[in-house]
């Protein structure tokens, strides 16, 4: 596997991606800036991207005239397209552990990771197992606590919390 820097106007977008990424690519770019490249674009032989659509518009985005690249010359079309599919869905498997996740956020202060405040609550999980804890038709339940060292912190919790149970 070797990794080449190309000029980002020989690269080919997917015509038929599935996958509709036009609201990360300011986040990717963001990425990109504060921790450089350390994925590069998967594309096959023809320069038609695999792997990486939003690297590449998050690239353009910032003007960047070469990007890395892998050329996966050793896929055929249809293991090509398998693995494009397979590679934006396999992390729709995973959950987050909220309790590790706030942990690691606390640490980092302003580093930019991609989440948003709003983001950090979205999957509530029962700390017994780690299972996203069901709806039914009553809505969901559950108590947290939170046990932070600064009040601003807790109060920007509170307030969240306080504004989605108001919608």
């Amino acid at each position: 596997m070797k990794v080449e820097n190309i000029g980002i106007e020989k690269i080919v977008p997917y015509e038929n991606n599935p996958r509709l990424n036009n609201n990360s690519i300011e986040k990717v770019a963001k990425s990109i800036e504060e921790f450089g490249w350390q994925q590069p674009i998967v594309v096959d032989q023809n320069m038609i991207i695999i792997v990486g659509h939003t690297r590449y518009e998050a690239a353009k985005k910032l003007g960047l005239e070469e990007v890395p690249v892998i050329v996966a010359d050793n896929l055929n079309d249809k293991q090509a397209k398998a693995y494009r599919l397979a590679d934006n869905k396999v992390a729709d498997y995973s959950v987050w552990d909220n309790k590790k996740l706030l942990e690691e956020l606390d640490e980092l202060d302003d580093i930019f990771t991609g989440f948003d405040e709003s983001e950090i609550f979205r999957d509530v999980l029962d700390e017994k197992d780690n299972s996203v804890i069901e709806e039914n038709e009553k809505g969901v339940y559950y108590t947290g606590k939170f046990q932070v060292n600064d009040f601003e912190k807790f109060e920007r919790i509170k307030a969240f919390i306080d504004d989605t149970l108001n919608e």
